[in-house]
């Protein structure tokens, strides 16, 4: 990951510019509090484990729901923008380009290159948000981590690894297996 530097903080305008300037690429940008966040196009484990927990959540999400994979914008303030790995928002929350408010469950496959980010900052800024629950999977393990906000904290409530089945009931009934996000 790299921080591009900027005089003073960047704006959702800036990270668009940006994103034009750019044309069709493989890289992520983000903005988080101001600073852009530059990813490199993610790996076959992260991209099969995504995809494996992305298609289990659709087939098990209520109408009212919408399951989406990044790149998908969530303009949580003016100067934060952030794109999950997998994102669970209602229906009536969402736009055609971005969610303009916290996502009911974010997700991230943590990689080498975004490990520290997923789970401290991009972690906190969901939390502060309101984000219900955030959970990451570590396709090298493999494993699932899963947080609920319980009073302004995230509260960790689920560790999973192997071939440890988890069953959920927010934001909606789910069992799965961390092993088997991985089967592609």
């Amino acid at each position: 990951m790299t921080v591009i530097p900027h005089a003073g903080p960047m704006t959702r305008e800036d990270l668009e510019e940006l994103r034009s300037a750019q044309g069709e690429s493989a890289i992520r940008y983000e903005l988080l509090d101001g600073s852009i966040l530059v990813t490199p196009a993610p790996g076959r484990w992260h991209q099969t484990a995504a995809f494996g927990l992305a298609r289990l959540l659709h087939e098990h999400k209520p109408h009212e729901l919408v399951v989406l994979m990044a790149p998908f914008d969530v303009d949580l303030s003016e100067d934060t923008s952030l794109q999950p790995d997998i994102l669970v928002a209602r229906r009536g929350d969402l736009t055609d380009r971005n969610l303009p408010t916290a996502p009911v469950l974010a997700v991230e496959v943590l990689s080498p290159s975004t490990r520290r980010i997923d789970l401290t900052l991009k972690r906190d800024r969901f939390r502060e948000a309101g984000c219900a629950s955030y959970w990451t999977v570590d396709p090298l393990v493999p494993s699932v981590t899963m947080w609920e906000l319980q009073e302004g904290t995230y509260e960790r409530v689920v560790v999973a690894q192997g071939d440890q089945p988890v069953a959920v009931t927010t934001p909606f009934p789910v069992r799965l297996t961390p092993s088997a996000l991985l089967a592609d």
